[in-house]
């Protein structure tokens, strides 16, 4: 088990041209960034986190801000996302790569654990908890050979755009876990990502009526319902 937690890492990708709500991931947000909340919920996983952004100059505050804030960070393509997160993985040595968005402040850290969980004792290439739990919550886990092999045969644009999207097409090919989760949770109609002003209002409501700054999903979905 400690062999393997050392080979994951926990991979957040974040641009600032955003073109439904530019900048949005270093808005505020709970006292610091969107960008910042998300790294501090991560904060008790044991494994290490790195932004992945890209080698494009809007991006340079992005690395600003994680110069400042002692935040590990890696360039790459804008465009070509799986190339990003393969070369990122392979600078970091990671050889499980989760996946996750800095526009997703309420990602379930309970449920990321028993996702990477789960990944490890069934062996798979990608598993997943989406589907079910609300939109921004959920995540994914990838090995590096799964990935490896997504960038060298997924050519098509969107395989290039989307990092799962030629594992998903291609399931003969890989091993493929779905996460179950807790019947609580499951409000998959539910939208609690950052995409545009009115859902950046709703996170900050959430976080300011929040009981606790490390907010769980149950009760996200609750303050979620009552925020419109």
């Amino acid at each position: 088990m400690d062999a393997f937690k050392n080979q994951v890492g926990i991979v957040l990708q974040a641009r600032m041209g955003s073109t439904r709500l530019p900048g949005k991931v270093l808005l505020p947000l709970g006292g610091t960034t969107l960008l910042g909340w998300i790294v501090q919920r991560l904060r008790d996983l044991p494994w290490p986190v790195v932004i992945a952004t890209s080698d494009k100059m809007q991006d340079d505050d992005i690395v600003r801000h994680c110069e400042q804030s002692a935040m590990q960070y890696f360039r790459g393509s804008e465009h070509d996302v799986l190339d990003r997160y393969c070369q990122c993985a392979r600078e970091n040595g990671f050889e499980h790569v989760v996946r996750l968005t800095a526009d997703n402040p309420f990602t379930d850290v309970v449920e990321l654990q028993r996702l990477v969980d789960q990944h490890q004792a069934q062996n798979n290439d990608y598993t997943h908890s989406f589907g079910r739990l609300p939109l921004g919550v959920g995540a994914e886990i990838f090995t590096f050979a799964a990935l490896q092999r997504s960038a060298r045969d997924g050519l098509a644009a969107n395989h290039r755009e989307h990092v799962n999207e030629y594992i998903e097409e291609n399931p003969e090919i890989f091993t493929i876990g779905v996460l179950d989760v807790p019947l609580a949770k499951q409000k998959h109609h539910l939208h609690l990502g950052v995409d545009t002003e009115a859902d950046y209002q709703r996170a900050c409501w959430i976080i300011a009526n929040a009981s606790t700054s490390k907010i769980e999903t149950e009760e996200a979905i609750k303050l979620c319902s009552h925020s419109a």
